[in-house]
This record gives structure tokens, sequence and C-alpha cells, in this order.
């Protein structure tokens, strides 16, 4: 009977049990020490989710539908937010697909990032 409780003991492990007994510093290394935690700012949050609604807003109306397209399918943004579709192309894969070159891609994807940086830059002032 011992051996079975101490079979599913040993199974068991402790967060704050030291896993090696030196860091390099003489320091002994617990589980606890190794998990990540990850505290989640919820004003940063709700700033980024902030922050992505203008940007769809910005692309709906500082964009030409030409514009709006080449930025969709370069960034992998979707057609709508409620899709969560992300699938990003090249430049070269556009380009082929409505069969103009590479550099014209480019400049229409330069130009329509401009067009939304100032599109922000206004709004937030």
């Amino acid at each position: 009977m011992t051996f079975r409780s101490t079979k599913k003991q040993a199974k068991e492990v402790y967060l704050y049990e030291p896993i090696n007994n030196d860091d390099g510093e003489g320091n002994s290394i617990s589980l606890l020490d190794l998990l990540e935690t990850t505290d989640e700012d919820v004003a940063e949050r709700l700033e980024t989710e902030e922050n992505v609604k203008k940007l769809y807003q910005y692309v709906e109306t500082a964009l030409t539908d030409r514009e709006k397209e080449i930025i969709r399918l370069r960034y992998g943004l979707p057609q709508n937010r409620s899709s969560h579709e992300k699938t990003e192309i090249t430049q070269r894969e556009i380009a082929k697909k409505y069969g103009i070159s590479r550099s014209y891609v480019s400049r229409i994807e330069k130009k329509a990032l401009e067009k939304l940086r100032r599109a922000y830059e206004e709004n937030v002032q």
C-alpha cells in the first residue's frame, strides 16, 4: 500500500521545490522561477483595440479601392473586422494578380501607407 501512495506522489511537482541546486551564483532555481508570467496591461490592450478600430476607419475613408485592396492583401487585413482570416502575400504575388509590375505595387503601397499615417496624425492632434 505504501508503495502505491508514494508512486502517486512521485508524479507531483511543487512550484517551490528546487529543480536545480545552482544557477551559477550559488542560488537554487525552482519551477516557479522558470514559469513565464504575462501581466496583461488592460489600458494598453484597450488602446491597441481603439487604434485598430481607427486603422480600419482610415483604410475605408482615406484610401482608394485599389489602395485598400493592396493594403489588405499585403498586410493580411480581413475584409471586415469580424473575419479572422490573415493571409499576407508578397508584392510580387499582388503584381501577378493585377497584371502590374512589382515596383508599381510598391509605389501604391507606399502612397497608401503615407495616407494612413497622415490620417492618423491629423486625428491625433
